[in-house]
């Protein structure tokens, strides 16, 4: 009794770690851009992404819970040893990833080490797994197709419409000359700024729902398969240890406001993080656990190229394919710089010039100015190929390389784990 008493204190503490670090880094995803315009501050961003996260996990987050614990290999694989094990490799990709400074998926990785387990156990529900890689597969497709076609027809027209203002002192203070502090709003906003900090703290709030839905399960499937805690009793579990996780070691990636999306306009974040939440949160609800760094990411790219690809019409690009000729080249730095390289207009500010408060104060534009935004086909490539890109190509081939290794190693470790003391 003391030692299964000790393991389950064991298995708890793991599923706290990997908690921990889930909330540590998606809370500077979630919420970078909110905290870098001083809409909130790290405080009030940590608590709102455990809510969200807490309302996330609790609801659309059951579904990928189960399939987690019973649905890849039956529950009754998961003794609580055996689930120890599986928190362990989720939680080792997490300290792989941190070590090389590279985000992984820990649904990834999670799931390939329950894979390992029901292929040394000849208990792999085929059917379940192929039906989750093949999501793994179409998902970033989706997200890289989306932003192609954002990007192409309908960022432009965005990015010369709405602006984004970091306001000294933030958007809103506290009144404290009566008996009860009453907020106040920043004298210098305008209702534009108002709906632009909505729209903001909006798209926040659904990201950290989407991480809660897709990642509460990581933490604490496999000891909800082994019957040692309810459903409901790991979720607690698991959003207390990322609420943790968002009241401390995130506040560093909240203060950098993240070294992947820095140079990525405010504009262009909401969208990737709008996108890439929905995505998740749609297969989290169809029980399957994904990952939605994978899906940002690949709709950077999509909106970089559909941004990029305005030079040409579709005709054009398919004459060019057929006769074997060399089409435009697709730089995902045109995000940064398309206003600037089109029509002279100043560009929009980035995240970390945001956060940092070096943007430029960029004057809204009135309800009878029509800023240009050339149509499809119009002259311009030389000015958005010069842009600098959007991302490092080799870094990026490198987080790409080490989301395939992290679950590729994770079923390997697991197989042979289990193999051998099973």
């Amino acid at each position: 009794m003391a030692g299964i008493t000790l393991l389950l204190i064991a298995g708890l503490l793991v599923a706290a770690f990997v908690g921990y670090n889930i909330g540590g880094s998606s809370t500077g995803v979630a919420f970078g851009p909110a905290v870098g315009s001083q809409i909130v501050g790290k405080p009030l961003a940590a608590g709102l992404f455990t809510l969200f996260a807490l309302w996330g996990g609790w609801t659309v987050g059951r579904h990928v819970i189960e399939t987690m614990s019973e649905g890849i290999v039956p529950a009754s694989q998961f003794t609580l040893a055996v689930s120890i094990v599986v928190l362990f490799f989720a939680g080792g990709a997490l300290l792989i990833s941190n070590f090389f400074g590279v985000p992984s998926s820990t649904s990834m990785t999670a799931v390939g080490a329950i894979a390992g387990l029901g292929l040394a156990t000849d208990t792999l529900n085929e059917q379940i797994m192929f039906g989750i890689v093949s999501a793994w597969i179409v998902a970033p497709l989706i997200a890289l197709w989306s932003g192609v076609l954002i990007g192409r027809y309908i960022y432009p027209y965005l990015d010369a419409r709405v602006t984004f203002t970091r306001f000294e002192g933030g958007l809103y203070y506290f009144d404290r000359s009566g008996s009860i502090p009453r907020p106040r709003l920043n004298q210098n906003a305008t209702f534009r700024d108002l709906l632009g900090a909505v729209v903001v703290l909006a798209v926040s709030c659904y990201n950290a729902f989407s991480a809660g839905a897709s990642n509460a399960a990581n933490a604490i499937a496999p000891l909800v398969g082994s019957g040692s805690i309810t459903a409901s009793q790991g979720i607690l579990l698991a959003i207390a240890a990322i609420g943790i996780g968002g009241f401390t070691i995130a506040r560093r990636t909240l203060d950098t406001i993240g070294e992947g999306i820095t140079d990525l306009p405010i504009l262009a974040a909401l969208i990737v993080s709008l996108v890439g939440a929905t995505i998740i949160t749609i297969l989290s609800n169809l029980g399957v656990p994904a990952s939605l760094a994978v899906s940002m990411t690949s709709c950077i790219i999509g909106l970089g190229w559909g941004r990029s690809s305005r030079t040409v019409t579709i005709p054009e690009a398919a004459e060019a394919a057929i006769e074997g000729e060399g089409g435009p080249d697709l730089n995902v730095g045109a995000l940064a710089t398309g206003r600037e390289a089109d029509s002279g207009i100043t560009p929009g500010p980035t995240i970390g010039e945001v956060a940092s408060g070096e943007a430029e104060a960029r004057q809204p534009p009135s309800e009878t100015s029509q800023e240009h935004v050339p149509p499809i086909g119009e002259p311009g490539r030389n000015e958005v190929e010069e842009a600098p890109e959007l991302f490092d190509r080799s870094a990026t081939g490198r987080v790409v390389f080490l989301w395939l290794l992290t679950p590729t190693l994770s079923t390997i470790g697991s197989y042979l784990v289990f193999s051998i003391f099973l």
